[in-house]
């Protein structure tokens, strides 16, 4: 329109018919121009609907689920509590290296930093770790239950309590311990006293990082990153530090780790050195790759040692999963058929029955008949093998669980003090 409009001005001398009929003319072609990008915005839409609708589902109801996720245009914040933990949680952004820069400097800037970081101090409390645990774990537990928090205390939300609701519905003689300094702390019992006052067996212990990984395959590691000689990667190094605490934590007592993001639904009772398939292929039914959000094993079993072993010897801090699910994934393929390791891997309907990137799917309601019978057949099949349903929380965070959805079902089925369910 700016181009019309000095081409205007350039040309006074043109009469008035001729000003009218260029306006006339301009506007058509804005007009047509804006209609043309309605259309191509539709059949852009129309493309991407038809795209989900040739994804394959194993359910015979699979269309009605493919039609709750393609009616998702957005995905609003949860609450304003999620926008204020986003707030909290940028405090943590200075302990996270700059990224494009070489190994050098990271390692240095990582050595300027290292007061910073408490996970490697030891102090009053910490020193005191093993014999917290001992003590806690002398309450006649049911079962040992350990669960990771490596952000402030601000950040632990409604969801995170509900996986712990969720565990004291199933096992409400278990004992859940929390490695967690920032929920070992006067701010982290209050978080922990609604359920401490419903008798269940919580509490949070700082982990001395130092005593966890004491005559292990890490100590060396943990060592030499203590003094800053290790590159540490541009992945946050609490998030890889999380990983190697879960496997230290039961290789050192036993018990059953879970991520806080697990809606727990059957009794683990029965269960020992399990380890979960994220996915399988789906012609040979072999699994294709594991997933460490869940873990179940005796202490002192050999495929933690072997886990913590490749931990240390492979340690990358810039590949996400490396140390992680990659990493159980290369030991497991590794001793499949050695002798002496006697553990089970469990199907994905165990621990992961709905993949990260079909999880939007369980937290809509349904919005029809077919979607209700896809509901009801979906919640249906999670009574059966399923142990529990990891949320993918960095995928579903942000999503509010809806009214009549599968999460809904499950979640005030599972739950013990039951509040504030949809504001999660």
């Amino acid at each position: 329109m700016r181009t019309v409009s000095h081409k205007v001005l350039d040309y006074r001398l043109l009469g008035h018919a001729k000003i009218i009929t260029l306006s006339v003319i301009s506007i058509a072609a804005v007009f047509f121009i804006f209609s043309a990008d309605s259309f191509a915005s539709k059949v852009y839409l129309q493309s991407s609907a038809i795209e989900i609708d040739q994804v394959s589902e194993i359910l015979q109801t699979h269309t009605t689920e493919r039609r709750i996720k393609s009616t998702i245009v957005s995905i609003p914040l949860s609450s304003k509590h999620e926008e204020i933990k986003e707030v909290r949680s940028a405090n943590q952004n200075s302990l996270i290296p700059p990224f494009n820069i070489s190994e050098a400097e990271r390692i240095e800037w990582f050595r300027k930093k290292l007061p910073e970081f408490e996970v490697f101090k030891s102090n009053n409390v910490s020193q005191k770790f093993h014999s917290r645990i001992q003590e806690f774990f002398e309450n006649k537990c049911e079962l040992q239950f350990f669960m990771t928090w490596i952000s402030p205390a601000e950040s632990f939300g409604r969801r995170d309590f509900l996986a712990m609701e969720s565990l004291f519905k199933v096992h409400p003689h278990g004992c859940l311990l929390i490695l967690s300094g920032a929920l070992d702390s006067r701010q982290g019992s209050r978080i922990l006293k609604p359920l401490l006052d419903c008798g269940f067996k919580v509490t949070a212990v700082a982990p001395d990082l130092a005593s966890l990984v004491k005559d292990t395959p890490a100590e060396s590691w943990f060592q030499e990153m203590k003094s800053g000689n290790k590159d540490p990667g541009e992945i946050p190094l609490a998030q890889n530090l999380s990983n190697l605490i879960r496997l230290a934590a039961l290789y050192k007592y036993g018990g059953i780790y879970l991520d806080t993001d697990f809606i727990v639904l059957k009794s683990f009772i029965g269960l020992r050195n399990s380890i979960g398939a994220q996915s399988i292929d789906m012609v040979s039914r072999n699994w294709t790759r594991l997933n460490n959000a869940v873990l179940v094993f005796d202490r002192n079993h050999p495929l933690l040692f072997k886990f913590i072993q490749e931990f240390a010897a492979t340690f990358d801090g810039n590949k996400w999963g490396h140390n992680g699910p990659y990493l159980v994934s290369r030991v497991v393929e590794r001793v499949a058929r050695r002798p002496g390791y006697n553990f089970t891997v469990l199907p994905p309907m165990a621990f992961y029955p709905v993949d990260w990137n079909r999880i939007v799917g369980f937290f809509k309601k349904p919005v029809n008949e077919a979607d209700s019978r896809w509901v009801k057949a979906k919640l249906l099949q999670l009574s059966g093998e399923t142990y529990g349903v990891h949320l993918w929380n960095k995928q579903s965070s942000r999503i509010r669980i809806e009214e009549g959805s599968i999460m809904a079902r499950l979640i005030s089925d599972h739950c013990v003090i039951c509040t504030n369910i949809y504001s999660s």
